[in-house]
Formats: C-alpha cells, structure tokens, sequence
C-alpha cells in the first residue's frame, strides 16, 4: 500500500504551480499601471542636477535664417464678444500648488534696474533672426538690455543653461505657432548655446519656418514647428489667387505639420495670436462658419475671440487622443500666453513704437483685447487639465507672460528690424516691428519662467 506524501509536500508543490500564474496576471498590470502613472524619479534623475558639466562654452551655430519682410496687417478689429469684466490678470491660483516651495504667480510684479544684463548679445549667437538682433542693426540706446523681472511673490533667478538641458536630457522639445513663438525657441536657443554647441539637423520650408537642432552633450532634440493657427490653415500668401487677402481656418482640423509629430514630442510649447486678428473665414465641419473683417463675403463676422479658443481646444484635444492611444512616455504641455503689440501710430510711420524703458505697473494695465486673448489661452490650459486628469503622463501648464510683456514697449525692434534705418537721415515713413522682441531683450524672461515652472513640475508626484 502506497504511502501518502506529507501535506507540507503537497503544499509546496501548489505554491510551486501557482507562482507562474501569479507573475504572468500581476506583471502585464504592474505595467498598465506605470505608463499611466509613472514614477517621478523616472521622468528625470534628480542627481543629474547636481551633477558637473564640464563642456566648453562654444558659441559657434547655425547660421542666421534669411530675411522675411514684416507682416504690414495689424487688425485690431472689433469683436462681438468682448468681456469687459476680464480686463486684469489674475492670479493663478490653480497653477501654485501650496506643497511645492516654487510655486509663484510670475504675472504679478514689476522691471527693476539689473547690472548683469543679458547671458548673450548679437554677436555671439548665431540663431538670431536678422529682423531681431537689434544691437547689430545699430539701436543706439542699450538701457532695454538691464532690466529683470521680479515676481512679488517669489524670486525668479537667471536662467541656467545646464539646468535646462539636463532637465531636457534625452528628450525632445517643440516650439508650435508663430512668428513669437520662434522668437522664444530662438531666445532659448541663444541662452543655451552658451554652454553647448548645438547642430541643426533640418531645416525646410520658406524662410526656415521648420528646423531642429540637436545638443550632443546632452541627447537633446529641439524643433520648431511653423503653425500660426495650430489648426489647419490657408495662409493668404500661400494662394495662387493673389487677390485672396484673407486666411482660411478650419477649425476642427488640427494641422498635421506638428501634429503627426505628437508621438515623437516630450515636452510641446504652444504659442500663437496675431495671425489670428487678421482678415479670415472660418470652416467648421465643412461649413463657412463665420468671417472676420470681411465685409465682402456673405458670411457673418464673429470677430476671433471665440475662434481662438477653438483652435487652442481642437490643438489639445489632438495632444490628448493620440497620446492616450499611442504612447505612455511623459509629456508636458504648455501654453506661452499672448503677447501683446506695442504700436503707438501706424507701423510705417517714424516712432511707431519709440519707449526705451519699461512703464511702471502702476502706469499700464493690462485690459481689453490683450486682456482677452490671454485669458482665453488660460481658461483652455484648465479645460485641458480637466480632460487628461486620468493620464499622469500628460500635463498641461501655462507660461503667463502677457502682463509682464505689456509692460515693456521699448523691448521691439521698431525701425532697427533692417540695418541702420536711419544712415541717410531720418525719413517719416519707415517699417517698424512693434510685435517681436529684441534678441537679447525682455523675450529672454519667458524662458526664465519657462525653466522655473519646469523645475516645480518635477517635484510634484
């Protein structure tokens, strides 16, 4: 008669058969579970900031992108739906998380005298756009260069290059928009070039409006996507038609120029406006949906308040749908809020823009379209954040620079966007770009708090 194996075998040898099962159900789910909610440590090694970077400064870039004439429309049209009771910044008390000791509302505070001036001038950066580099085009008063804002409600230090990139390490940042949002990848670009040397890889398109570079030093990619309405557009000059003096927007078609990009993206910058206060018709579904400043169509005018909120939640909720479905890797949105224009006059006329030095805040407020155009871009960050709560790889902010920039009118090239306008003499009609920043100039500031946002991001789980 055969003997019975002891219970403590057989318990043994079902712990045994069991175990397999157990790791092939948990592991699959262990999985799940890190891409939508990764581990702070490993989106990016806090001892990599601590670490020493011992590349040699190297100033040597890409070569200076073409000439492109400056846009003459500046369309202030009226609109049908102003708000009148959102006039002034407000805090951004959804932004500032009471655990994170960073946390600051960087719209609120004032320009003071700053000895240090910038980290680079125009002869040492070679990403500069010609219609940008106002020290080389002979502006004569440099007191716009020594200026720093300061937040009342935190400090705001100078912007560290190696911080940046190793923050960015092994990964890739686009710039999406317009012709502000190059100025602030090219600002970026001028600041970190300072520490390492970076290689453009691409360059395409008319007047180099898609490029990227990489920074071997630290594996980083940076690219800049030309997209003036982040929708799909037909831009006037574009046409064949040369009579055609409007845009063409389709608003529920995001433009697949940057957005096929998505999945290769870490960390996206959005940043579009003025395109947005010129002559357009406006598609929807198919359909004309409205028109702005075109009394020559038979269409409605529904101004571009409303449209451009359109195009910012058609933008995101692209960013959202293919991330969700396609990848878990992390990524950080955020939106440069608008940039306002500072034309006293019409733009070709002699002291269309003449300040050299910033107003006070008690001076200047910002209101009215300004006002408008940067809350719009707030309110549809928060929408943003409502909708990707579920996704922690996903994240949404905004670079609130609209109150700060207001403030700093004698920060545009005006007449210096070509060389020595006025070596034959003063003239009464000349072109000026009261839109764009000065490289260096104030522009360098919303990379400052670009990199302080970046750094609070990181320390929340």
């Amino acid at each position: 008669m055969g003997s019975k194996k002891p219970l403590k075998h057989q318990s043994n040898s079902l712990l045994t058969k069991l175990l397999p099962w157990t790791f092939s159900i948990l592991l699959p789910l262990l999985l799940i579970h890190l891409c939508f909610h990764p581990i702070p440590f490993l989106r990016s090694p806090s001892s990599k900031l601590h670490s020493n970077n011992n590349n040699a400064i190297n100033n040597d870039s890409a070569s200076p992108p073409s000439r492109r004439t400056f846009p003459s429309s500046q369309l202030h049209a009226k609109n049908h739906v102003i708000n009148n009771d959102s006039t002034s910044p407000s805090p951004s008390q959804d932004v500032n998380s009471s655990n994170a000791p960073t946390a600051c509302d960087y719209s609120n505070g004032e320009w003071i005298r700053d000895k240090l001036g910038p980290l680079y001038n125009g002869t040492t950066c070679g990403t500069i756009k010609d219609g940008q580099n106002c020290m080389s085009h002979g502006r004569p008063d440099k007191d716009y260069l020594y200026w720093r804002w300061k937040p009342r409600q935190c400090k705001l230090p100078r912007f560290e290059p190696r911080t940046f990139l190793q923050y960015l390490s092994n990964k890739h940042l686009a710039f999406v928009g317009d012709s502000v949002a190059r100025n602030q990848l090219e600002s970026l670009l001028c600041m970190i070039t300072t520490v390492s040397s970076p290689k453009l890889v691409r360059s395409y398109g008319e007047d180099n409006k898609f490029r990227k570079w990489h920074f071997p030093s630290h594996n980083v990619t940076v690219s800049i996507f030309w997209s003036p309405f982040l929708v799909k557009g037909i831009e006037k000059s574009d046409e064949i038609d040369i009579t055609r003096n409007y845009n063409k927007l389709y608003l529920d078609l995001v433009d697949e120029k940057w957005a096929g990009e998505i999945d290769h993206l870490d960390m996206i910058v959005l940043s579009v406006g003025h395109w947005f206060l010129h002559r357009a018709v406006y598609y929807y579904n198919g359909t004309i949906l409205g028109c702005h400043y075109r009394s020559d169509q038979n269409c409605t005018e529904i101004g571009f308040y409303d449209v451009y909120g359109k195009a910012y939640q058609t933008a995101v909720n692209s960013i959202i749908d293919r991330k969700r479905s396609s990848s878990c890797n992390a990524t950080d949105v955020f939106v440069t809020t608008f940039s306002p224009a500072h034309f006293e006059g019409e733009w070709d006329k002699f002291g269309a823009c003449p300040k050299t030095k910033p107003y006070n805040a008690s001076e200047k407020k910002l209101e009215g379209m300004d006002a408008e155009m940067r809350n719009i871009g707030i309110k549809e960050v928060k929408a943003a954040r409502e909708k990707s709560k579920k996704f922690g790889s996903l994240r949404f902010e905004y670079v609130d620079v609209s109150a700060l920039s207001f403030l700093r009118a004698d920060g545009h090239p005006g007449p210096y966007l070509y060389p020595f306008p006025f070596a034959n003499g003063i003239k009464d009609r000349v072109q000026n770009d009261c839109v764009h920043w000065c490289l260096p100039g104030p522009i360098d500031t919303w990379n400052e708090i670009l990199l302080e946002i970046m750094k609070r991001r990181e320390t929340e789980v």
